[in-house]
């Protein structure tokens, strides 16, 4: 862990881990939360994004880091990483996998996994 890098506690953590969408709304502006895929890794949590559109929730924390998440009934303030490490990409590859199983998610696991949503692996702490 990086110094001075917070955690989330405990409970959001294992909330994120078994819940299958996280609420995020990305940036400060006052828009709608949205419901992502988000894997927790190492006791960290880490999204990606599927679509890459010009306006999509990632390219808004590219611009702007700052947002927030809702998890185990919290509403939570973050800053996005931009996640560089390999050996964390491939955990998160799995994770991804592991946890979006099901016949009707697996092939959006699978894209996750692929180059182009690699390259958007972001990682959420709170602020």
């Amino acid at each position: 862990m990086t110094a001075g890098k917070k955690r989330f506690p405990a409970g959001v953590v294992a909330a994120i881990r078994d819940g299958q969408v996280l609420g995020i709304r990305a940036g400060t502006q006052p828009h709608r939360i949205i419901g992502i895929w988000a894997v927790v890794v190492e006791g960290r949590v880490f999204v990606r994004s599927w679509s890459l559109k010009p306006r999509s929730w990632w390219r808004t924390l590219l611009d702007e880091p700052r947002g927030i998440v809702q998890a185990a009934g919290r509403t939570i303030p973050v800053r996005a990483i931009q996640t560089r490490s390999e050996r964390l990409k491939e955990a998160i590859d799995r994770a991804y996998l592991e946890k979006y199983h099901t016949p009707g998610s697996l092939k959006f696991a699978r894209d996750l996994g692929r180059a182009r949503s690699r390259g958007t692996t972001t990682e959420l702490v709170p602020v």
